[in-house]
């Protein structure tokens, strides 16, 4: 795992939106769900989650676009929609960025894979951890410390 070149910043597809992140990510991860394959019109999603309080909007007022409610919400620009971001309810302490947003994603390797169930059959992602669906709530806390010390 390579560390990021921080602050790391980065845009939508149209530039409109601007984002920054002030420290590196906490734990990466790819998901194979079915709501992120249909978001994302591919195979998977890829996801670098970071403390809430290193990250913010710099340029722009993203929109809550694709799954929206109870459980997260997806934000988007409102000009291009693209899915830049995502926030999940009970993990406020953490916003979950798509890192090919980030003008530099060379160090973006995912350590995680999750919804595997729903993997397609034609798909190997090089991870540390696979998981069927969502990780354990109790395995949730040796991940991080886990990524962490590879960094």
């Amino acid at each position: 795992m390579s560390k990021p070149p921080l602050p790391l910043t980065g845009s939508c597809r149209c530039g409109a939106t601007v984002i920054e992140a002030s420290a590196a990510p906490v734990l990466t991860a790819a998901c194979h769900c079915r709501g992120c394959q249909k978001m994302t019109a591919s195979a998977f999603s890829l996801t670098a989650m970071f403390p809430s309080a290193a990250f913010r909007v710099v340029q722009g007022d993203p929109v809550p676009g694709g799954a929206k409610g109870e459980e997260l919400t997806h934000f988007c620009c409102p000009e291009c929609l693209s899915w830049m971001f995502t926030r999940i309810t009970g993990f406020d302490d953490f916003v979950n960025v798509r890192p090919v947003m980030f003008e530099d994603n060379s160090w973006f390797t995912p350590f995680i894979e999750t919804w595997t169930a729903t993997r397609l059959p034609s798909v190997s992602v090089a991870v540390e951890h696979s998981y069927d669906a969502f990780p354990p709530m109790e395995e949730f806390g040796a991940l991080l410390e886990a990524y962490a010390a590879q960094g």
